[in-house]
């Protein structure tokens, strides 16, 4: 009967080995799956991750939207504000008739190469990072506010415009120009005062100026080919006047005129996105293509520059030196 047990003990011992067997391949198999299910989730995430964001539908309300535009009621809201800036961009004479309560002023001016005369070389271009920053920092714009620009639409250049595109060159992110103006924040019923505030100074950090929507002459001059070219001054300017001084009249080769002020409604307030778009490509112009808008020194076309990236014409730059500089060294039409 001893033997017996034996067998008994054996085959058990074999039964055993057996489960224990399969339990570890089905342990392995279990394993494997795991991995591969951790693996598909691994690379659906990064297929997610690198999908192009959708498009955000811009509401059809007959108003503009863009992300550095703001409305009248939004920045009255935001007049005293420990941390809003508000820059009148016409300037200290201009703000001594009335600017909104708490703006300093400047001009686009003193944000610019001044060296000789306009149309000479560097003149009206954006300064060297350390001397920028020094501007900037005199005047209290730092990069921890938020930074709401004022000028005046149809009365005037868009000063504002080449202030927010050059604060935006500088790594300036929470910047912002007021839709219809002075005018329009006026009218809103914001706050007003005589004459300019004193700025607090601080301290700015500017480690590079960003060139992604600036052209140089050097640039426009080298692939001229490559870019669709865009007038923004008026009727009397592309068509040859001499009003500030250029060296000569008329406008650049195979420009397309697209008036600054074409983008106004009457009020003073820009036209619905999908307006200015139909506009934009009645003239021409497709969001696959390289622009550049010019006028006579870089302060209309900025406007006309920022508008057409906001309304999704995104590989477009301002010509910041304009045609004083083009009618010296370029050819004209």
């Amino acid at each position: 009967m001893k033997w017996k047990r034996l067998v008994a003990f054996g085959l058990a011992v074999v039964l055993g080995c057996s489960l224990l067997g399969g339990c570890g391949k089905k342990s392995r198999e279990t394993v494997e799956r795991q991995q591969v299910e951790e693996d598909v989730k691994e690379e659906d995430a990064k297929e997610e991750s690198e999908k192009e964001p959708e498009e955000t539908e811009v509401p059809d309300d007959g108003k503009f939207h863009g992300k550095w535009v703001v409305d009248a009621e939004y920045a009255k809201g935001r007049v005293g504000a420990e941390d809003t800036v508000f820059v009148d961009s016409r300037g200290e004479k201009q703000a001594i008739l009335g600017t909104i309560e708490g703006a300093i002023a400047t001009v686009w001016q003193d944000w610019s190469v001044q060296e000789g005369n306009a149309g000479d070389e560097k003149w009206g271009c954006i300064p060297e990072p350390d001397a920028l920053a020094s501007i900037l920092g005199n005047l209290g714009i730092t990069k921890d506010k938020e930074i709401i620009l004022l000028g005046e639409t149809l009365e005037g250049w868009g000063d504002d415009s080449r202030l927010l595109w050059e604060l935006l060159a500088a790594g300036y992110t929470d910047v912002k120009m007021v839709d219809g103006g002075l005018s329009a924040l006026k009218e809103a019923g914001a706050p007003t005062q005589f004459l300019a505030s004193k700025p607090q100074p601080g301290e700015v950090v500017i480690d590079e100026i960003d060139y992604s929507h600036v052209m140089t002459t050097e640039e426009l001059q080298s692939n001229y080919e490559k870019y669709k070219i865009v007038d923004v001054r008026t009727d009397d300017e592309y068509n040859g006047a001499v009003l500030y001084n250029e060296a000569k009249g008329g406008h650049l080769p195979g420009a397309i005129h697209i008036r600054y002020t074409d983008l106004f409604q009457e009020n003073g307030t820009l036209k619905p996105n999908k307006e200015l778009i139909q506009m934009f490509e009645d003239t021409g112009l497709s969001k696959e293509d390289s622009i550049v808008t010019y006028c006579t020194g870089g302060i209309r076309s900025s406007y006309v520059q920022l508008v057409l990236e906001m309304c999704g014409f995104e590989d477009s730059y301002n010509y910041d030196q304009s045609f004083w500089r083009w009618a010296v060294v370029g050819e004209v039409e």
